[in-house]
């Protein structure tokens, strides 16, 4: 007995020096009254900050890390205002608009002039060919411009200047001049050519004013209103006199939005901004009341009926060809109003044509284009520290985008018709070539912006070689 007790008192004691060190190595959870917690509980605590847990696998069905609230929309948005921002997104909204405009509108001068070309006892392609030929030059006149140096386009605005305003003197002349639907505004310059100077007047105005204007400002003399006027005012008052002697009030009306767009990015004060557009819009006023055919334009605004003679003929034919079009239209080629039913199809209402033809995807598909580069044109301005190149950049994109409101306007019977064409799209080689220039010039500007120039040499075959190379480690000479 005296033997088992004693062994019995060993185990106790071994029992009781285990349980020792094990209580000294994991200490029990205490509650926050300082009691132990239950066991079931003890579980359900979270480890220490220092102890790592074992990695647990994730099925690709129960799902990974949940994505943040409306992340697939909010992604796609992000990546999309990247894309926006990117340097180069002016430059290719340019090019890109500018050459799309100028495709769709031979494709519909060609549709909108075979019946018209066929009146005149002429081949069905006969304005197409003329349109076509005027749109080669004129995608040479936008690489040239496109690649030419801001210098070289300042030293260019004094003899463009010069040169439009010789020309249309010259139309004044008797036996030089020539007179189109009653507007005396042409030369005629031999064979089935003629030529329009008051639209290379346009350009002109825009360089001579964008060099003026950038020149006053490094003299810091804008703050004087002598100086932001004279002599910006009256040398566009002149270019106005000769356009207004031939009659053609459209392109007047284009010129001086061209103005007030200058005195606008140089910041002309609001009491002088309104003083000049009240002279003009007086101007304007008088000119209208005057002429009985300016007078008749005015109220075929809105009209449903082509009224006593045919008076509103043109505007109501114009909002026919876009109501018949439908949503996608009656397809190419397949207008009803270009029969003789709509005068001039292909010029100043291409776009009922289109409409009618292409329906509303089509008229909505021009509007978005002209959208872009009117948006790409303020980009330009708004992020270059030249001078130059905002008077100019702006004046472009007031030429461009009032133009074709005042067209689209029109056709649309909201605004008087005032005889303009739609930008790059209408027929008119007098027309498009200047217009495409000025987009090389946007083009050019686009390109001299920092970092877009930065962007352009790095696509560049010739740096992209060098920069692969430099990466690449060299192989010892036995290795393959």
């Amino acid at each position: 007995m005296p033997a088992e007790e004693s062994s019995a008192a060993r185990r106790g004691d071994r029992s009781r020096a285990s349980s020792a060190i094990s209580r000294a190595l994991h200490p029990p959870l205490l509650a926050a009254g300082g009691a132990p917690l239950p066991a079931g509980l003890a579980l359900r605590v979270r480890p220490a900050a220092g102890s790592r847990r074992p990695p647990v696998a994730r099925s690709r069905t129960s799902g990974g890390p949940r994505s943040p609230r409306g992340g697939g929309a909010r992604r796609l948005y992000e990546q999309a205002r990247r894309a926006w921002d990117r340097p180069l997104t002016a430059y290719y909204l340019i090019l890109g608009a500018g050459l799309l405009i100028t495709v769709l509108g031979l494709v519909m001068v060609y549709s909108a002039s075979m019946i018209k070309a066929l009146e005149l006892d002429k081949p069905g392609t006969y304005f197409f060919r003329k349109q076509f030929l005027a749109a080669v030059i004129g995608a040479g006149l936008m690489a040239a411009a496109a690649r030419m140096p801001v210098k070289l386009h300042r030293a260019l605005s004094y003899p463009l200047l010069m040169g439009a305003v010789f020309l249309m003197v010259l139309v004044q002349v008797p036996g030089i001049g020539m007179s189109v639907n009653g507007n005396r505004n042409w030369l005629y310059l031999g064979g089935p050519f003629q030529l329009q100077p008051s639209e290379f007047g346009k350009l002109a105005l825009v360089l001579w004013g964008a060099d003026l204007l950038a020149r006053k400002q490094d003299k810091r003399l804008l703050t004087q209103w002598k100086h932001m006027l004279v002599p910006l005012v009256p040398v566009a008052f002149m270019l106005l006199g000769l356009i207004m002697l031939g009659g053609d009030m459209g392109t007047a009306i284009i010129l001086t939005a061209i103005l007030f767009g200058l005195l606008w990015l140089a910041g002309a004060p609001t009491r002088l901004f309104a003083g000049v557009l009240a002279s003009a819009g007086l101007i304007a006023f008088l000119l209208i009341k005057t002429s009985p055919n300016r007078m008749s334009r005015l109220d075929c605004m809105g009209a449903s009926e082509p009224g006593p003679g045919g008076s509103c003929w043109q505007a109501v034919h114009g909002i026919y060809a876009l109501a018949s079009g439908g949503w996608f239209g009656s397809g190419l080629g397949a207008s009803v109003e270009k029969w003789g039913q709509l005068p001039e199809p292909h010029t100043d209402f291409i776009f009922a044509i289109t409409g009618e033809e292409l329906g509303l995807a089509g008229t909505l598909s021009v509007l978005a284009l002209f959208a872009a580069l009117g948006y790409a044109g303020i980009r330009v301005a708004g992020r270059t520290e030249d001078p130059f190149v905002r008077y100019a950049a702006g004046g472009v994109t007031t030429w461009i985008t009032a133009q074709a409101v005042i067209n689209i306007g029109a056709v649309l019977g909201l605004l008087p018709i005032a005889g303009v064409p739609l930008p790059l799209f209408s027929y008119g080689g007098s027309a498009l070539l200047p217009t495409m220039f000025a987009v090389g010039l946007l083009i050019a500007f686009a390109r001299a912006d920092p970092a877009a120039k930065a962007a352009l040499a790095m696509r560049r075959p010739g740096v992209r070689w060098k920069t692969m190379r430099r990466r690449v480690k060299k192989r010892p000479s036995g290795e393959r």
